[in-house]
């Protein structure tokens, strides 16, 4: 009998001692250990880096506002380019000096500007460059001219602006830029569809003529000479009246050139002619 109460007192004290805090592990219940492991184990036919995830049932909510806080990519055209090419640096450059020269060199552009009072003689420099006077001018002495020669000179000659006009007219809708000032083609502009700055009309056909008369014309040193400044001449003039660009001018220059070497390689003979039209 009295090993029954010695048996209650070992009894007791063995749970005093679990009940301490450094064995509070040992009290823990087995099932939530094997039901974690059994939320973690794989099902059958799962994968193997799907079984290792959590289950995370706020994750698309999590996907959504990722998406709403992503900020909306802008085109490309409309980003502004902030590394810029040597190209794109060095023709920007080379327009903002040539529109700033052009507006600096516009000194006749209006009667008000600080030539103005010479603008009247710039604008007369200016009109011996003109389609139209060069058209007629060539027609009137095409049907005076009495040497197969001097029609071969003339009907060539008249291709030459024909081809200068409707070139210089089509670059110019084409590019559609407008001069260093706010002026408003004349009449005589509109004839010849002289409407926009690029290219020069007056430095193309300037060049184009003084080049065509200095190879098909025997004329003096002096006189060769005064024919070449007149073509530069004619060129500036538009700039002062503040109507072209010098790189309008340049390009003018250029492609007078290259028109008349087109002529040059297409060119009508006397005889070419009296098959065509007849000419005696």
């Amino acid at each position: 009998m009295p090993a029954i109460p010695s048996s209650r007192s070992r009894t007791r004290d063995r749970n005093n001692v679990l009940s301490r805090p450094e064995f509070m592990s040992l009290n823990q219940p087995l099932w939530s250990g094997n039901s974690e492991s059994q939320g973690n184990s794989r099902r059958p036919g799962q994968p193997k880096h799907q079984a290792n995830l959590p289950c995370d049932p706020q994750e698309p909510t999590d996907n959504a506002n990722k998406d709403r806080k992503e900020p909306t990519k802008l085109p490309e055209e409309d980003c502004i380019q902030l590394n810029p090419s040597f190209m794109g640096i060095a023709m920007s450059s080379l327009l903002a000096i040539d529109i700033c020269l052009s507006k600096r060199l516009g000194v006749c552009a209006y009667t008000s500007s600080s030539w103005g009072t010479v603008r009247s003689m710039v604008t007369l420099l200016a009109f011996t460059g003109h389609g139209i006077t060069w058209i007629i001018g060539t027609i009137v002495c095409l049907t005076r001219s009495n040497t197969q020669a001097g029609q071969e000179v003339l009907v060539n000659l008249l291709l030459a602006l024909l081809l200068d006009v409707m070139t210089v007219a089509g670059v110019q809708k084409l590019i559609k830029r407008k001069g260093p000032w706010e002026i408003s083609p004349g009449f005589l502009d509109y004839s010849v569809m002289d409407v926009y700055s690029f290219p020069a009309a007056h430095a193309s056909r300037a060049a184009m003529v003084s080049k065509f008369l200095l190879s098909h014309l025997v004329l003096a040193v002096p006189l060769r000479i005064l024919l070449v400044l007149w073509a530069f001449l004619v060129g500036m003039s538009r700039v002062l009246l503040g109507r072209h660009h010098l790189t309008d001018m340049a390009c003018g220059f250029a492609l007078g050139l290259l028109h008349f070497s087109l002529v040059e390689t297409v060119w009508l003979s006397s005889s070419t002619l009296h098959q065509a039209w007849g000419y005696h």
